[in-house]
């Protein structure tokens, strides 16, 4: 829809450019990361499933339990522990995974990540789950 000439789109309210910019930060943050455990043969999704199951060993987790620690959620009822061949791509990928964030987070101060932390906790706790 083209302008009149003359006239100002409105400004986004300040939580519509959060939200975006939550958006636009997480999609450019996640593909480096997925390339990171591209080299591993793994996607970003097999990652997460191994660090939520590496983090509930020794008993494991049904896959219920495994998908309300994840974004996107798996709906199958398995009861699911790491292997070996897991713990070693994990302990493979701890550094290299460390250290993008590192990098990806260099130019902001600590103080704003904690910040930034705090905030994005608090809207996780309070957001209505989604179904």
């Amino acid at each position: 829809m083209a302008l009149s000439k003359g006239k100002k789109r409105d400004p986004a309210s300040l939580e519509t450019r959060v939200f975006v910019a939550l958006l636009r930060a997480a999609e450019r943050l996640s593909q480096d990361a997925e390339q990171l455990v591209k080299e591993q043969g793994l996607t970003g999704t097999q990652y997460n499933v191994l660090r939520i199951l590496r983090g509930s060993e020794p008993a494991g987790l049904p896959c219920k339990g495994i998908s309300d620690r994840m974004i996107s959620h798996d709906r199958r009822v398995v009861k699911t522990r790491i292997t070996s061949e897991g713990l070693d791509i994990l302990r493979k990928l701890d550094a290299p995974v460390q250290d993008l964030h590192k990098r990806q987070f260099r130019n902001i101060s600590g103080e704003h990540l904690k910040g930034l932390a705090a905030a994005l906790e608090e809207i996780l706790q309070k957001a209505p789950e989604a179904t």
